[in-house]
């Protein structure tokens, strides 16, 4: 395997806050998985995990070489916490098929964020031609 296209993204904590402020649970479900909203919604500083969450998804678009474009969707990019924290990306439906279709077989994710700001990268991985090229 070989690296396939690489992603970074940063977004301000209080942009995702004032979002979800605004627009509720509308926002919070068309970006987010279920199982995203239930990992962030307890957290004492939740608008940064969810900031966290935007920029991982926004990577993950940008290592396809792509961004956001038709057949991929928000809420078919997952970043799962493992027990240990460490973020895993679980792609599905046309999104899994649009990464299937370039090669990529996993897509590596690091995630950061404090008071002020979110950011994260993104590795495809894969057998695949390169998704930058």
């Amino acid at each position: 395997m070989h690296v396939l296209g690489l992603g970074t993204d940063i977004t301000e904590t209080e942009r995702i806050a004032g979002m979800i402020q605004r627009h509720g649970d509308a926002f919070l479900n068309r970006i987010y998985t279920q199982a995203e909203i239930d990992y962030c919604r307890p957290k004492k500083n939740s608008a940064q995990h969810y900031a966290g969450r935007w920029a991982a998804k926004e990577a993950v678009m940008k290592c396809f070489g792509t961004g956001f474009v038709k057949g991929i969707h928000w809420t078919e990019i997952e970043v799962v916490s493992q027990s240990s924290g460490k973020p895993v990306v679980e792609l599905s439906g046309s999104t899994a098929q649009f990464a299937e279709r370039l090669g990529i077989e996993q897509v590596l994710l690091s995630i950061s964020h404090c008071k002020l700001y979110a950011t994260a990268t993104a590795i495809a991985v894969g057998n695949g031609l390169s998704a930058n090229q």
